[in-house]
C-alpha cells in the first residue's frame, strides 16, 4: 500500500496494492494495520454507497456537531472527489484539494474530520463506496456552495452540474459554520 500526503495536511491518497492476472485483480480495500500506520483511525461505524450519473455534483457535505472521516473510493466509473478545509486553526483553512478517484486507478482518498467532502461524476455513472468515523447525524448536517467564489474550487464541468434542492440551497462559505 502506498500513501501519499496530498496538499493540505491530513488529507491522503491511498493507493492500494493490486494483485492482477488473466482472471482479473484482487487488492485490501481495507488493513487496520496498515491504515493506522498511516494515520487513518482504525474504527469506521458506517459504510455508505451512493450511484450517480454523469455530471452529478454532491456536495460540499459535513456535520458540525458529529463530523465524519471518511475513506472515499469508486468501484464503477469516475470522479473527481474535493476536499475542503474548515478548521479555522488550520494554516490551510479554506483551502481545497481535488483528487481523481476511479474503478480503474482504485485510489482512495483518505478525508479527516474537519473537512467539507464533494465530488462530482465525470464518468457515464459511478458507484461511491466511503466509510464514516461517525453515524450520519441530519440535524447535524451542512453543505457549503459548489460555486462559492472565495473557494473557488476549480470542477472540471461540462456546463452547470446536476444537483439535489440540498445542494442547491448550500451557504457561502464565509457563512458557513466552521470548526475551531
Amino acid at each position: 500500500m502506498n500513501v501519499t500526503q496530498t496538499a493540505i495536511s491530513g488529507v491522503l491518497v491511498v493507493e492500494p496494492k493490486v494483485f492482477t492476472d488473466a482472471r482479473g485483480f484482487f487488492y485490501e480495500s481495507f488493513n487496520k494495520k496498515l491504515m493506522q500506520a498511516f494515520g487513518i483511525p482504525e474504527e469506521f461505524v458506517q459504510d455508505n454507497h451512493s450511484r450517480s450519473v454523469q455530471g452529478v455534483l454532491r456536495g460540499l457535505h459535513y456535520q458540525i456537531r458529529q463530523p465524519q472521516g471518511k475513506l472515499v473510493r469508486v468501484i464503477v466509473g469516475e470522479i473527481f472527489d474535493v476536499a475542503v478545509d474548515i478548521r479555522k486553526s488550520s494554516p490551510t483553512f479554506g483551502k481545497w484539494v481535488g483528487i481523481n478517484l476511479s474503478a480503474e486507478n482504485k485510489r482512495m482518498a483518505w478525508i479527516p474530520a474537519g473537512f467539507a467532502h464533494g465530488f462530482l461524476v465525470m464518468s457515464e455513472f459511478a458507484e461511491v463506496l466511503y466509510k464514516t468515523t461517525d453515524y450520519w447525524a441530519p440535524q447535524s448536517e451542512r453543505t457549503i456552495v459548489w460555486n462559492d467564489r472565495n473557494l473557488a474550487i476549480v470542477w472540471p464541468t461540462r456546463g452547470k452540474p446536476l444537483l439535489s434542492a440540498k445542494d442547491n440551497a448550500g451557504v457561502a462559505f464565509d457563512q458557513a459554520e466552521t470548526f475551531e
